[in-house]
């Protein structure tokens, strides 16, 4: 029954096929605001799910305007070839980060992100 509002950004984790097309099992994760860290108000829906995210080292990129999966495909697909061989990420799952609300025409800001291993 507590209103938090929106925080940023938007995560969806998101789990690549073979083909590198998004499986349609996805985790949305919002972030908890600030006053509500210490002590989170507990979800009424049983699908909903309070989990902490550890701390983590990331390969980034940055895009702007408004994010469909396949932008999210096609960055992902520049950040692994940029990445090369060289670099240990987790290959099973990686994040799309939207930072903007949906009435913001310009300078949007989307990730994709890679953590590493």
């Amino acid at each position: 029954g507590v209103g938090m509002g929106m925080t940023a950004p938007v995560s969806i984790t998101a789990f690549p096929a073979e083909d590198g097309s998004l499986q349609q099992k996805v985790k949305v994760s919002l972030r908890i605001p600030s006053q509500f860290q210490a002590n989170p108000p507990c979800p009424s829906d049983e699908s909903i799910k309070i989990e902490e995210r550890q701390g983590m080292t990331i390969y980034s990129t940055q895009f702007g305007g408004y994010a469909k999966e396949v932008d999210y495909v096609n960055y992902a697909a520049k950040l692994k070839s940029a990445l090369g061989n060289e670099a240990a990420y987790h290959k099973d799952f990686y994040f799309c980060n939207g930072y903007d609300p949906p009435m913001k025409p310009y300078g949007r800001r989307n990730e994709v992100w890679f953590v590493k291993e």
